[in-house]
Order: structure tokens, then sequence, then C-alpha cells
């Protein structure tokens, strides 16, 4: 029932994800993130968010994204109807997509990215995702909303949107966990979203703050 993206920036090493979809809250049920382990968008049919949590524990124990996303679905009986995505540190991604979720259901796994969703409205939906984002340049949240957008257009999720989400993490900067989490026009609100929070002094005041490389901040 949503459509999820998870990168690796090779300049940056920046970690990002987006996610929208036809129901609530799609930044709080799907996407995970550590900086120091990847990220993880479980969603599908009936979604799991411990799913999400588990698989970013499992690389954190040292296992890739493949291996990660193995234990964590050979696990649950009710895999069928669940859909995750998984990308580890060094740029391996992993998707599983259980047989029972809804059509129609498409993946990607390519280099420093992996996409899929569920429900969606045709199969082009997920290669426009990946083309939207490999083909943009600029703030990696600009690129996640423009494949985000792209998606749309291609028909996104067939029952319409009502909530999208992006998150960045990495070691040198805080988070950005953005989420409209209802709405009739997520995608543009989260596009005002983004641009409030690379304001002058929203973005001076995330300056000062810990990260974990300056896990102190400023003093």
């Amino acid at each position: 029932m949503t459509f999820s993206i998870l990168v690796r920036d090779p300049e940056t090493g920046f970690l990002g994800a987006a996610a929208a979809t036809g129901n609530l809250c799609v930044g709080g049920w799907v996407l995970r993130g550590d900086a120091r382990v990847g990220l993880s968008a479980s969603q599908g049919h009936m979604p799991s968010t411990l799913w999400g949590e588990d698989v970013l524990v499992a690389m954190g124990q040292g296992l890739n994204a493949k291996s990660a996303v193995a234990k964590v679905v050979n696990a649950d009986s009710g895999r069928g109807k669940r859909q995750l995505l998984a990308l580890d540190r060094d740029s391996d991604g992993a998707i599983f997509s259980g047989d029972a979720n809804l059509p129609v259901v498409s993946e990607i796994i390519a280099s420093n990215c992996v996409v899929a969703g569920n429900m969606l409205a045709n199969r082009s939906v997920i290669n426009a995702c990946h083309f939207g984002f490999a083909s943009s340049h600029g703030p990696l949240e600009s690129r996640l909303l423009n494949a985000l957008k792209q998606a749309a257009d291609a028909g996104g999720d067939a029952r319409g949107l009502q909530s999208a989400a992006i998150l960045v993490v990495s070691d040198v900067t805080p988070p950005v966990d953005l989420r409209v989490d209802y709405s009739k026009t997520p995608l543009t609100d989260l596009s005002l979203l983004i641009q409030r929070a690379k304001g002058e002094k929203y973005t001076l005041w995330r300056s000062t703050l810990p990260t974990r490389k300056n896990p102190l901040g400023e003093i």
C-alpha cells in the first residue's frame, strides 16, 4: 500500500529514505534509519514495524542487508502479507515482497539504491521513482522528493496519496525527519516543509546540535 526508496549518497555517505502511501503516517509506520547501520522500510498489506527495527539490529550485528532481511523474514509466519526493504552502510540492498501482498507489487535493487512498492497503480511506478532520484541533482532531500513526485505522476499508490515522509541520517549532521501524516496534497506539503527546513534560521540552529562526529555540539 506504499512505495519507498532507500539510498546512499556515495559522495557524502549520507543515507536517505522517502516513502508515500494512501494511508496515514507513512513516516512513523514505514521508515527507519541509523547512520551507523543503514536504512529500512517495512510496508505491505499487513506491515510490521518490528521488521524495520529488527533488520537494523541485525545489520548492526554485522549482517549485510541480504542476510539481515532473510533473518527477519524467515522468523515471521505472516511474511506473505509484508514487504521489507533494507540498505546497509556498504550500499548493499535487499528486498522481500510477500506473495500475499495486493497487486501491483514491484521492486528494484540498483547501485546505492533500493525501491519497492505494493498496491501500485502499475509497474512503471517503481521505475519512475528510481529514475526520479537517479536523474536529479542537488540536496538529498530534494532528490528524494523528486523520486516521490515522479512515482506519483506515474500512478503512485492505486488509492491515491494521504501521507509522505523523508528521512536523512549521517554521522556529521543531525537527522532530517520530515513527515506529512495526513493531507490531500502530501507531496506539496512535504515540499513546503523541506523549504522551511532549509531556511537560514533553522539551518543555523541545526548546525549547533550534537552529531555522531561531534557529540557535544556547540558548547
